[in-house]
């Protein structure tokens, strides 16, 4: 009698595990739809409504539909109506845009000559307090010698926002960020950017602007400067590849994806299509998602100079200072790297 209590209580425990294991996936699915319903509705006044009301529905499958298997199939299908919607949304060049990102970069490319429109030079009195010029920036590919790495902390050590910059000449720089465009009233949400809240903006500036910015007006920020190891031929592949995806957004603007399309993966994106990259290591890196040790992954894969231990050359590469000091100096770019590790002779 024992062990056939012992085999039905298995029996029980054992369906269960396997009822809360299907309806797993089902719950967070909900979850998610719900949030999207939430933060994705268009007119803002129905977005509680139609959160809630699609949480009611769902409610009502589970308690009132007869029959497991009817219930997830039920649930499913109303899943599958908002994520129907959600992806019918569509990203727009055309919004109230906040005036840092009011423009988007493009350029135009004559054999060795590039016109870069839209090249934001802002100039600040307050973070968000500023004057933007959108100029227009011409360069020569034969002159590109390299590309720096700039990295920001604002919190967290494990989350980053990395800056790459592109070497003409003796000292001229083209920087690209990749960030959220923003409009008027909005901010950054980690949670939002999960869901089509932004779109994906290549800011293509000055330092002065866009490394001042996070030096001397962003409370809290710490920027950090690296000499990476890419030699001409390859900054140049990777400078071209950058320029054809910003053009790109320029027509055909697309949504930023905090997992999969972001400040970061866009960069690793870019290397993976350039042949004969820095480093012959495997791309992918768990460090990729948690950026803010990607100048670690890089540094262990050999891609930046200074020839020191890593938490050497890291203590040495904090800019903050120097570019407080430096502020509107008109060789702002050039007082951020003397004696950095990495930059002799460049």
């Amino acid at each position: 009698m024992a062990t056939l209590d012992q085999h039905a209580w298995r029996r029980r425990f054992c369906r269960r595990v396997g009822l809360g294991l299907a309806w797993l996936p089902v719950i967070l699915l909900s979850v998610w739809a719900t949030a999207a319903l939430y933060f994705d509705v268009p007119v803002a006044w129905l977005r509680i409504p139609a959160a809630a009301t699609f949480l009611l529905i769902t409610g009502g499958f589970i308690f009132l539909v007869s029959g497991f298997r009817l219930r997830i199939i039920a649930c499913l299908g109303l899943f599958s109506v908002v994520l129907v919607w959600w992806l019918s949304l569509k990203p727009s060049n055309i919004r109230p845009w906040q005036a840092d990102v009011a423009q988007t970069a493009w350029a135009e490319i004559n054999g060795d000559h590039v016109t870069i429109h839209n090249f934001r030079n802002c100039d600040y009195q307050e973070e968000f307090v500023y004057n933007c010029h959108w100029q227009t920036k011409n360069v020569n590919l034969s002159e590109l010698r390299g590309i720096d790495l700039f990295v920001t902390y604002w919190g967290s050590p494990w989350i980053a926002h990395p800056i790459l910059s592109f070497q003409f000449g003796d000292d001229d720089h083209v920087a690209f960020s990749i960030e959220t465009r923003k409009e008027i009233g909005e901010y950054y949400s980690s949670i939002r950017g999960f869901f089509r809240q932004y779109e994906l903006a290549y800011v293509v500036a000055s330092e002065r602007d866009i490394i001042r910015l996070r030096t001397n007006y962003r409370h809290g920020e710490s920027v950090y400067l690296y000499r990476t190891t890419a030699g001409p031929a390859w900054s140049r592949a990777l400078f071209l590849g950058y320029l054809g995806r910003t053009n790109k957004l320029h027509a055909h603007p697309e949504w930023f994806k905090a997992l999969t399309s972001n400040c970061t993966t866009n960069i690793f994106a870019h290397i993976a299509t350039v042949s004969g990259a820095p480093s012959n290591k495997t791309p992918w890196d768990w460090r990729i998602l948690l950026n803010g040790k990607g100048d670690e992954m890089e540094y262990e894969r050999g891609n930046l100079a200074g020839n020191l231990p890593f938490p050497e050359l890291k203590r040495r590469a904090l800019i903050n200072a120097v570019g407080q000091a430096a502020d509107q100096a008109p060789d702002f770019s050039q007082r951020i790297r003397e004696g950095r590790p990495g930059f002799e002779g460049h």
